[in-house]
């Protein structure tokens, strides 16, 4: 899109509401969501990213497209062979008491997870101790991939695959596809399952995150400041642009439970005052990397999409907002 004249046109909102918003011609359609991408289990335990939602769920079951097939809660133990009932009670105790909610769940993934009996009770300790399951764990489940982690890095969120649902529709076999911080590089491994034969880069600025993507995905992988970590060469020729940058507005990262405010990098979740100072960044300098009807997406919170569509139209992009009516927001722009 190419900007135009000013005019007020009234935003409607999924709720019901009306906001009244200046764009200067287009204003971003809002569209029904799509369905999530398949049945991906039940809700996670780290939480959302952005300030609409901050409470806590529990992992999906390990249901893995990559990394080899679920296992069983009894296989991976040496030295005992099957945790005993009582055994499989105790640890429940254990994670009750310590304010897990779905204790009988995650007490079955340590146990499936622990080579050992010494092993399984070094994962409790850890649980109990407060760490989050995934980087427990070593892993996150994601659009049906098991995403490897390590403590500090971003917890992908099972809101996030809306984003990746959204971009799927966008995207062509062979196109170039560019996942902005990245993170695990849970959204790019995602998007290339989905449509196989991509040619996927993506970037971060911690180095610990980079180490983590290049194991998810078979990409390549930068490491550095946004659009500065990327080849020159891709100017121009980005078909498909994820970024799932921090949004969480400062004084909202507070509010955040403690798993994710005190164990995940603050740099990956802080946003900035308003939560929109990364992204603002991002839409300035996306044009210019752009192929010619290239596409955007982003993720933000309710309140933060308009602001964020305007700025994608000041750019010269056409903006849309799209929800799934559950709490993800995704933002798209396209050249």
């Amino acid at each position: 899109g190419q900007p135009g004249e000013g005019g007020v046109q009234p935003f409607v909102r999924c709720d019901g509401g009306v906001d009244d918003v200046v764009w200067p011609r287009h204003p971003p359609t809002v569209e029904p969501a799509l369905p999530r991408l398949g049945g991906l289990g039940r809700p996670r335990s780290v939480h959302t990213r952005g300030k609409a939602r901050f409470g806590s769920t529990t992992p999906a079951l390990p249901r893995v497209a990559t990394l080899g097939r679920p296992r069983s809660v009894h296989t991976r133990g040496k030295e005992d062979g099957r945790t005993s009932v009582a055994g499989m009670d105790a640890i429940v105790d254990r994670l009750r008491a310590a304010g897990c909610v779905f204790a009988e769940h995650e007490a079955r993934l340590l146990i499936a997870e622990a080579r050992t009996v010494a092993e399984r009770e070094r994962l409790v300790d850890r649980r109990v101790a407060g760490e989050p399951l995934e980087y427990v764990l070593g892993w996150a489940e994601f659009a049906g991939l098991r995403i490897a982690l390590e403590p500090g890095v971003f917890v992908p969120r099972r809101r996030t695959e809306f984003l990746v649902a959204q971009a799927a529709k966008a995207t062509k076999p062979h196109a170039v596809v560019v996942d902005l911080c990245c993170g695990s590089g849970a959204l790019g491994a995602a998007l290339a399952a989905a449509q196989p034969g991509i040619e996927l880069h993506a970037a971060d600025l911690d180095p610990v995150a980079v180490r983590c993507a290049r194991r998810n995905i078979a990409g390549a992988v930068y490491e550095g400041d946004l659009f500065d970590a990327l080849p020159q060469a891709l100017k121009g020729h980005v078909d498909v642009l994820l970024a799932n940058a921090p949004y969480v507005p400062t004084d909202a990262v507070a509010l955040m439970p403690p798993e994710a405010r005190e164990h995940e990098a603050r740099a990956a979740l802080d946003g900035g005052r308003d939560g929109l100072d990364v992204l603002r960044r991002v839409i300035a300098d996306t044009p210019h990397w752009l192929a010619g009807n290239g596409t955007m997406f982003v993720e933000s919170s309710d309140e933060q999409a308009p602001p964020l569509a305007a700025a994608m139209h000041g750019v010269g992009l056409t903006p849309q907002i799209v929800q799934d009516g559950h709490g993800a927001t995704v933002v798209r722009g396209q050249n």
